[in-house]
């Protein structure tokens, strides 16, 4: 039997807001909204809903433009074989605008993704809202914001931005968990004629909210792709190592990369002058399965590292001090950006792993009055609340509040261990021998001489593992090449953890 009519509209639905307006597209570069979706997902199982929904607005002569599906795709299918759900704006349809219809198509797929316990994707390509439709556009607006706070920590949302993303439609994507930008793409709040009008500022598109703005300056995103294609291979990189729920465990990879491994290169890999900088993320691809690491927000707040990897199979996070950069410290950015990335994991079960070397929080006035206090307590926080399992090893120093912060045992971290150079203290041994010995150091013949020696002393009898050791604070002091058959070890051994606490509503992070 032939249905003429549905054949009809399915055609035209496809087209979006035409044959032309995708072709202008094509010679941008960009693919169509329907295009993107089947890439998304495994071939053949995309199932499109409400492909005939339409707006219902009359004003400024809109009953006159009116389009299948309203300009967005919604649907489902599946990822590597897990069951997920989209959204993806159709910018040829009123330059992807959002109005109630609009609106309404994706508030059913989120409702339907976490009834579901799937994640959601949504690609982002849009003019913002639909003027044309008022108050209406707003609410639409709100109604998926609200969503997107009902769905956190219970379902991953993933955000793709492939073209402008402005105004109030900035707000969901800010919401989920992660953001994957393409360079063609923008995100901003306020455009650049706005920013002329009120500040005079003269700025471009790109330096206001571009991608590189967004990955290196801002911390709004957390990828960087050089095209469209790029940023489905690291959704499905993504995809790997994190569960569908918050009641799913992450799915566990098979490997031939022997547990019992051992690196001896890293017995010599620190170098002798504990001031100088060396590259963690060699010792990360060195430990976990594979050397398989796919670092998030790369290029924002480098001195710390934050990634998702592999031990023995399983998923985990690693959050590492970077020595190559501001030699590790502790600052507002880099707080930021780790107790976001702990706090995913801990949703989504996803154990920690933590390589210490920290010097401390960055001094100066921009850092207080900025308020380091407030951002470093929002990462104590984070890694206190968090019930996953927690494994910590110091690699060089730990030294005062940032040693606290890092994943302490007094935070209740599981297993904690140190290499055998690791000094834990209250700061460093130049800057402890210049308060405690004050007057023998001024006494001196040799002030300068005096204090290296001092420093050398204080480093040998009090900066070093063995204090925490043997009050329990460190589990054990482990030769550098045993770290990944002790990591593997010790979370085979807490694998299972389960930990309650009190009844709350929610806790009271800082912010």
């Amino acid at each position: 039997m032939d249905f003429p009519e549905l054949k009809k509209k399915t055609s035209e639905h496809l087209l979006g807001g035409g044959t032309l307006k995708q072709q202008e597209r094509k010679k941008k570069g960009k693919l169509t909204a329907f295009e993107r979706v089947e890439l998304i997902f495994d071939s053949g199982t995309f199932t499109e809903i409400d492909p005939f929904v339409t707006h219902e607005c009359h004003n400024f002569e809109m009953q006159d433009r009116k389009f299948l599906g309203d300009g967005v795709v919604t649907g489902y299918g599946m990822i590597d074989n897990r069951l997920a759900y989209v959204f993806s704006h159709d910018f040829t349809v009123l330059g992807g605008s959002l109005g109630m219809a609009f609106a309404l198509k994706v508030c059913k797929v989120m409702d339907l993704a976490l009834k579901q316990g799937v994640p959601i994707v949504g690609i982002n390509d849009s003019g913002g809202a639909r003027i044309q439709e008022g108050v209406d556009s707003l609410a639409g607006y709100a109604e998926i914001f609200h969503r997107n706070v009902k769905a956190s920590g219970v379902i991953p949302q993933i955000s793709l931005i492939m073209g402008p993303c402005a105004g109030g439609a900035v707000y969901s994507p800010a919401l989920t968990d992660f953001v994957i930008m393409s360079r063609s793409a923008y995100m901003f709040v306020t455009g650049p004629e706005v920013v002329k009008e009120v500040t005079e500022e003269k700025v471009t598109f790109e330096d206001l909210g571009g991608a590189e703005i967004h990955n290196k300056k801002s911390g709004v995103a957390h990828f960087i792709a050089n095209d469209e294609q790029e940023c489905f291979t690291i959704l499905r990189n993504l995809f790997s190592f994190i569960p569908s729920n918050n009641l799913e465990n992450p799915p566990r990879a098979a490997t031939k990369d022997d547990p019992k491994r051992k690196n001896e290169s890293l017995n010599s890999f620190l170098p002798s002058n504990p001031n100088r900088p060396y590259n963690m993320e060699t010792i990360i691809k060195q430990v976990v399965d594979d050397a398989n690491f796919l670092e998030v927000q790369k290029y924002w707040a480098n001195n710390i590292i934050v990634g998702f990897a592999r031990l023995d199979g399983n998923s985990v996070g690693i959050v590492a001090n970077n020595p190559e950069h501001l030699a590790g410290v502790l600052d507002i950015d880099a707080c930021d950006k780790a107790c976001r990335f702990v706090r995913f994991c801990d949703c989504f079960n996803i154990p920690l792993i933590t390589l210490v070397d920290v010097p401390g929080f960055l001094p100066g006035t921009n850092q207080e009055w900025g308020g380091i206090i407030r951002h470093g307590a929002k990462l104590l926080y984070a890694f206190s609340e968090a019930t996953v399992p927690k494994l910590t090893i110091i690699t060089r120093k730990a030294y005062g509040g940032a040693y606290d912060v890092m994943n302490s045992k007094h935070l209740g971290a599981d297993y904690n261990f140190a290499w055998p150079k690791a000094e834990i203290a209250v700061m460093g041994p130049e800057g402890a021998s210049n308060i405690i010995f004050k007057q023998l150091i001024r006494q001196s013949d040799d002030p300068q001489k005096k204090r290296a020696e001092l420093a050398k002393e204080y480093r040998l009898k009090f900066a070093n593992p063995y204090i925490a050791a043997s009050k329990g604070y460190i589990d054990n002091v482990i030769e550098p090449e045993e770290t990944r058959t002790r990591l593997i070890s010790a979370l085979r051994a807490i694998i299972r953890k389960r930990e309650d606490r009190p009844r709350r509503k929610h806790g009271n992070i800082p912010v």
